[in-house]
């Protein structure tokens, strides 16, 4: 007997708003399928329109390849150290090591779940002390919600160490009405394939000044250097984004604050089903913080409950995950140095990431939340 399986809810998956297709047959048409071309330029723009006129933008292959680009504009070397948030995924922290530099973690605040003040001071501190000041801060705005930048800068300007904005996960957050991915001494975004928008795979640098923009283009593509035979001073990557995917991200920009508000109807429709569930905690935004909602996520009282209610999900053929499980706790970085409070860990013992995408109908909701239900009773 074949058994029906219930249609598949996805985490967070692409949504195509219409006008990609158009974009990438002009490339086509006109043969722009190397990494250059119309669309790169007319992406960068359109996105320099969205942030602010005060940036420039890079476009490149993915999020961790303007995160290493980013590093090396801001000068890390090997045995530098950059101390970087703990609660995040592992691409914040990976080009660090790409660099043979040595990340530091730091644990979270309760308010945000981002990088705490607290616990930066004491790092800075304590590195300075010991003879070796940090090169670089790594933030992350976490789930799209803005970490605490008046807070986080202040601190990184009393001490003259760089801010590197992870902005993967928040395009079209803001934190007082200015856009995230505009703090940073630079910054970087991603379009990943689960991202709020998407290129299937891609990213970008953000800078203040259009010399980083052109070092960044020019360590993006072999650092190859102005003459007529190929000519290298410096190493470079292959990291700079096809003129084909780019059409993709232009027609991805013109839906992307639709995209917003679904996503914010997704956590809005939650918490207003869940809210009352003393089991569960809602990640809320303090005043003067706007999240784009990129994941919808809950903290349960328990490692048990999590489980539970994550596997109940999976049975139904519905996609959840477990909040990031903070670097610090990663084997990978089991001897690195970390200024814990223990708010990550706690984070990912009971948290929750439920299904978020822009392309969720009613239904979908319907059923996550009745099955959430059955089990809190």
């Amino acid at each position: 007997m074949n058994v029906i399986k219930s249609k598949k809810i996805w985490l967070s998956s692409p949504h195509m708003g219409g006008k990609e297709l158009t974009y990438v047959q002009e490339a086509f048409n006109t043969n722009w399928i190397a990494p250059l071309g119309p669309n790169v330029d007319g992406f960068e723009q359109d996105i320099k329109n969205y942030l602010s006129n005060d940036i420039y933008v890079a476009a490149l292959s993915s999020g961790t390849a303007a995160l290493h680009l980013g590093l090396q504009l801001l000068g890390v070397e090997r045995d530098d150290e950059v101390l970087c948030q703990s609660m995040t995924f592992a691409a914040s922290a990976n080009p660090i090591v790409y660099l043979g530099a040595k990340p530091i973690f730091i644990d979270s605040e309760s308010q945000t779940w981002n990088i705490c003040p607290e616990q930066l001071e004491i790092a800075i501190k304590d590195r300075i002390a010991k003879g070796k000041k940090p090169k670089a801060i790594i933030t992350v705005h976490l789930y799209g919600m803005p970490y605490n930048v008046d807070a986080i800068h202040k601190i990184a300007r009393a001490y003259e160490i760089p801010v590197l904005e992870d902005s993967a996960e928040s395009l079209g957050s803001s934190y007082h009405n200015i856009k995230c991915g505009t703090f940073g001494d630079l910054a970087i975004l991603s379009f990943n394939g689960n991202k709020i928008i998407t290129t299937s795979g891609g990213g970008a640098l953000i800078t203040k000044s259009k010399k980083d923009k052109e070092k960044a283009i020019f360590l993006a593509t072999q650092a190859r250097d102005n003459a007529p035979h190929y000519e290298h001073t410096e190493i470079g990557n292959n990291y700079r984004m096809s003129n084909v995917i780019a059409g993709i991200g232009r027609g991805q920009m013109e839906v992307l604050d639709k995209h917003i508000t679904y996503r914010r109807t997704n956590f809005n429709f939650y918490k207003q089903q869940l809210g009352d569930h003393p089991e569960l905690e809602f990640q809320e935004e303090p005043n003067g913080y706007y999240s784009n909602r990129w994941l919808s996520c809950i903290k349960t009282r328990s490692y048990q409950l999590r489980e539970e209610i994550r596997l109940a999900l999976a049975n139904e053929n519905i996609e959840s995950r477990p909040l990031w499980k903070p670097m610090h706790l990663q084997p990978v970085f089991a001897e690195c140095e970390a200024y814990i409070n223990g708010i990550s860990g706690d984070l990912f013992d009971g948290g929750l990431c439920l299904p978020s995408g822009s392309n969720l109908e009613e239904d979908d909701l319907l059923r996550i939340v009745t099955i959430i239900k059955n089990i809190l009773g």
